[in-house]
């Protein structure tokens, strides 16, 4: 064949790549998504076109979602000897346009009769955690998306070692990407000596019989007994598992009822990785406290975007302050466009970031939504002491969420994650003492100050930004 034939051939092969994907890929992702597979695709459609095919959509096995549907039918039906235990609302406000939206699209209900502890101390936290471990009596069922194979992931491992010695049922459940370091280094050891340890959406071969490759189970759950659960951002690693970065957490410590409905989402995960129907405890009240709970799971497997519905649904319906902290700051177009509706509104917004990350890309891109949201009044907090981890938010004295949900596209459309919604005003005054702790050690960034910077840096982040669809 001559030069101009293949020249010609290549260049015919260049445009249909181009032409399909034009086709293809819009009817099958969101807007932001389309732009960006099909940007890629234009520049580059021999690459592209096949890593769209890869991982282009957050598809997952059709037994992972029949799996999903059947835990959740489950979890509804298990629900119903409950109703004694159910929270109403109070007729107007955040909760009450909350918690009817979180139970349609999580499947759990508000429930009262909790205990809810904030733990702010990273080191404090975990040693709690394996206190309790070494007073459980019955099970221990510990979900994570990360265990590092450092000194925490040490004395998490004895603690179950040790609560297997003593006839306790323990089971460990550990994302297979995240969790890759602990899991080899912890799961033979604590095998022999009788935890149950499995991994969750394994890589490798197996994808193509789970789900997309990159997609991860980034929950945090801890549930020790029927008596005390663990939700939050804080995984089981040291605070410096990332060199540089000493991470900033925030877990809460429950009880009550909604420790039942905790054991009920690991029960789920569980599920879904070995085929397995676990037994859930009954919920049960205590007396001490009062607080209204409720559990927001969020995933690839179930109809909708539990954590992006929610979220935005939660800075729409904010009056007077809003406050939000995650480390990772890549908002899809709804909850961009509550944001600035909100502080628009007259509502203060307060955005808390860290003033490092880990990720650069990422970094970058959360950087190009800087300026528009200043410009519409939103508050920019750089916090520098350590690397703002914890991932939560508050809604004027009535709503406070817990989770591991980061405020970027990841989280909402990719991760399975977890978060607990506190309808207390209580709860929501010990969070407005961390969120004014971060501040005083925080760098209010200014629209005068960040319209200084130079245009290169500009320009990357732009660039950046167009690759959110891919972080």
């Amino acid at each position: 064949m001559s030069d101009w034939s293949t020249g010609t051939l290549l260049l015919a092969l260049d445009w249909l790549v181009r032409l399909a994907a034009l086709w293809w890929i819009p009817t099958r992702s969101t807007p932001a998504a389309a732009r960006s597979w099909l940007l890629l695709v234009f520049f580059l459609p021999l690459v592209g076109l096949p890593l769209y095919l890869l991982l282009g959509q957050p598809w997952l096995s059709r037994q992972r979602r029949l799996r999903q549907g059947q835990a959740s039918q489950a979890i509804r039906e298990g629900q119903r000897p409950q109703r004694a235990l159910r929270w109403q609302p109070p007729p107007t406000g955040a909760a009450a346009e909350t918690a009817p939206l979180v139970e349609r699209l999580g499947d759990f209900m508000p429930v009262r009769g909790n205990g809810v502890e904030l733990l702010d101390d990273y080191d404090a936290s975990i040693a709690r955690l394996v206190a309790d471990i070494d007073a459980a009596r019955v099970r221990v069922h510990l979900l994570y998306y990360l265990m590092f194979d450092d000194a925490v992931g040490q004395a998490v491992s004895d603690a179950l070692a040790r609560a297997a010695g003593r006839g306790v049922r323990c089971r460990l459940l550990l994302d297979a990407i995240g969790a890759k370091r602990g899991y080899r280094r912890f799961a033979r050891q604590l095998r022999a000596a009788g935890v149950d340890v499995e991994r969750m959406m394994p890589g490798g071969l197996r994808w193509r019989r789970s789900s997309r490759m990159d997609l991860r189970n980034h929950r945090k759950i801890a549930v020790i007994d029927d008596h005390v659960g663990y939700v939050g951002s804080q995984n089981l690693a040291e605070a410096v598992f990332v060199p540089g970065h000493p991470n900033r957490e925030l877990v809460a410590r429950c009880r009550g009822p909604i420790v039942s409905h905790m054991e009920a989402v690991f029960a789920s995960d569980w599920y879904l990785e070995t085929g397995q129907m676990l037994e859930v405890s009954p919920a049960r009240p205590i007396q001490e406290e009062d607080v209204a709970a409720q559990l927001l799971p969020s995933g690839p497997a179930y109809p909708f975007r539990n954590a992006g519905e929610t979220v935005t649904s939660l800075i729409h319906l904010a009056q007077h302050r809003l406050v939000l902290t995650t480390p990772y700051f890549v908002p899809d177009d709804a909850t961009l466009s509550a944001l600035r509706i909100a502080a628009l509104s007259g509502v203060e917004v307060q955005l808390v970031l860290s003033a490092t990350n880990n990720q650069r890309l990422l970094f970058l891109a959360q950087q190009s939504y800087y300026e528009e949201l200043l410009q519409a009044g939103v508050k920019i907090a750089l916090y520098r002491p350590h690397f703002m981890h914890a991932k939560h938010l508050s809604v004027d004295d009535s709503v406070a969420l817990v989770s591991s949900i980061n405020l970027d596209i990841r989280s909402f459309a990719l991760n399975a994650e977890i978060g607990l919604l506190c309808y207390d005003r209580e709860v929501v005054r010990r969070m407005h003492r961390i969120e004014e702790d971060y501040l005083r050690h925080s760098e209010q960034l200014s629209l005068e100050q960040w319209r200084r910077r130079p245009a290169w840096k500009r320009s990357l982040e732009g660039l950046a930004r167009l690759a959110d669809s891919f972080m």
